[in-house]
């Protein structure tokens, strides 16, 4: 490759209107060709930097320096470098790279943003760009990476288990996913939307509490059918009131966020959809609350106001759950990249493998190993983050 007559602008002070047209109309009016760009306002400064292209002006490097120089008695800093000898600028804008978003979601704390970039630079992963938005105490970082030769999945494994030491969450998505805009988001309810597992809860009621907890961490951890499961837990309710459904109902407390994230996506003119291997008898009412457009569930059998120990129709398992999944994509006219899904435990693992970004929330190992990335129980609004929706 030839010797380019490139250059490096870069430009800071006080943010005002007309900043980037008074720059650039001194490149238009010599014929200065920009080949990158980036700029940032943080805290009412202005900074910003171009990649220029001088092969076609009829200026000089020093009568360009000497123009752009003119521009301080508008109170900017401005530093014109050339690039010499070899040094091309291999930046975001003009070389596609091996590039990742990564999004780190954390309570705010001195010393994150070190402890993320060591453990970058030590993988040899290059950020080519980066932001950060701060609400109340959470923190989400934005990341475009280079992660160079290294595998994807290499990569995400080592930042998954690097998260867990540091306290953070890490979500890592290949950087056309990220920009692909979601349309459709999918969650799982029990710990996940709802801050309980509603069986585990109705079993307490029914005595029969240590029993229906063992069946469900087994199926949650992916050690036993979860069909096979729910049937036996079902059965153990028997005879059990329907008075306590509504007792246990009126008990829940949603997990802390998630009734602004629902609701902002709604806002946000996203589909939502609750896909549940919990009950009915739950999510109708949830979904009386929060109005999500689509809501999925087993339906217990009651009779004469009692629980009869059976589950009417087929059971949402873990492959039904990724069926809906993808018949709610094809529905909507959806690319895969284009659906997100949120869950927590084995029966969410295949509605997380049919989604472009799979978000394993406050997660059992056995999602974690199939998911884009995790977020814990007092994250979930940062969810908004990586989907970069920021104006909520």
């Amino acid at each position: 490759m030839g010797k380019k007559d490139w250059a490096v602008i870069n430009v800071s002070g006080r943010d005002r209107p007309g900043i980037i047209a008074d720059i650039s109309s001194v490149l238009a009016r010599n014929n200065v060709n920009i080949i990158d760009i980036g700029h940032s306002v943080i805290h009412k400064m202005f900074a910003m930097f171009m990649v220029v292209d001088l092969e076609g002006s009829s200026i000089s490097y020093r009568e360009l320096e000497s123009r752009l120089y003119g521009l301080k008695e508008v109170s900017l800093n401005i530093e014109l470098n050339k690039l010499v000898n070899g040094l091309e600028a291999e930046c975001a804008g003009s070389s596609p790279g091996n590039n990742y978003v990564l999004s780190i979601l954390a309570r705010d704390r001195v010393g994150i943003v070190y402890d993320v970039a060591k453990c970058l630079s030590e993988e040899d992963v290059n950020v080519l760009k980066m932001e950060l938005v701060a609400r109340d105490k959470l923190i989400t970082i934005e990341m475009l990476v280079d992660i160079g030769k290294k595998s994807a999945k290499e990569v995400r494994g080592i930042l998954k288990n690097k998260g867990n030491s540091l306290g953070i969450d890490v979500i890592f998505q290949r950087e056309d996913v990220f920009k692909r805009e979601k349309r459709l988001v999918v969650f799982d309810m029990d710990s996940t939307i709802v801050d309980a597992e509603i069986i585990d809860e109705v079993a307490k009621r029914a005595g029969v509490g240590s029993e229906v907890k063992a069946l469900t961490e087994q199926a949650m951890r992916g050690e036993i059918d979860f069909k096979e499961s729910l049937k036996r837990r079902v059965r153990l309710l028997s005879g059990l009131p329907d008075s306590v459904l509504r007792e246990v109902y009126d008990s829940l407390r949603l997990t802390p966020g998630a009734e602004e994230l629902v609701r902002a996506l709604k806002v946000q003119g996203y589909k939502t959809a609750l896909v549940s291997g919990g009950f009915t008898y739950f999510t109708d009412k949830l979904n009386e609350m929060l109005h999500f457009d689509h809501v999925y569930a087993n339906k217990l059998v009651i009779r004469d106001c009692k629980v009869t120990g059976e589950v009417e129709g087929d059971i949402i398992d873990a492959k039904r759950k990724g069926e809906i999944v993808d018949e709610l994509r094809v529905k909507y006219g959806l690319a895969r990249e284009q659906v997100a899904a949120v869950g927590d435990g084995a029966n969410d693992r295949m509605m997380l493998e049919s989604a472009g970004l799979s978000i394993a929330f406050n997660a059992k190992s056995a999602l974690k190993k199939v998911s884009s990335g995790d977020i814990s129980k007092d994250n979930i609004i940062g969810l908004l983050d990586v989907l970069a929706i920021k104006n909520r």
